[in-house]
């Protein structure tokens, strides 16, 4: 058994490798589903399916959520106006999918 181990069963709490190890999982987690996501809009426009504006609209929207964390953590005036135009873009897409898609 190593040190680790001995440590971690004596402990309840998450340490710091813990948290890295929770927070690159999510990070892998996002980036596949912005990837898969970006996929599945160049289908949908290829195929000719409307679907296309709804997948943009949630590109543009996790760009502005990841844009609001950054600003969160930096707090750089850039990241918030940035986002909060992206944001923007993505709720417009996002209500012209539900009306027209």
């Amino acid at each position: 058994m190593s040190l680790y181990n001995e440590k971690k069963t004596k402990c309840p709490y998450k340490d710091e490798r813990d948290q890295d190890i929770q927070i690159k999982s999510e990070s892998h987690a996002l980036a596949f589903v912005v990837a898969a996501t970006q996929v599945l809009t160049i289908i949908c426009l290829f195929k000719g399916n409307a679907a296309w504006i709804g997948s943009l609209a949630l590109l543009f929207i996790g760009a502005a959520a990841q844009l609001f964390y950054k600003y969160h953590k930096y707090e750089e005036k850039p990241y918030m106006q940035i986002g909060i135009v992206v944001g923007i873009i993505g709720i417009a897409l996002m209500i012209w999918f539900a009306i027209m898609g």
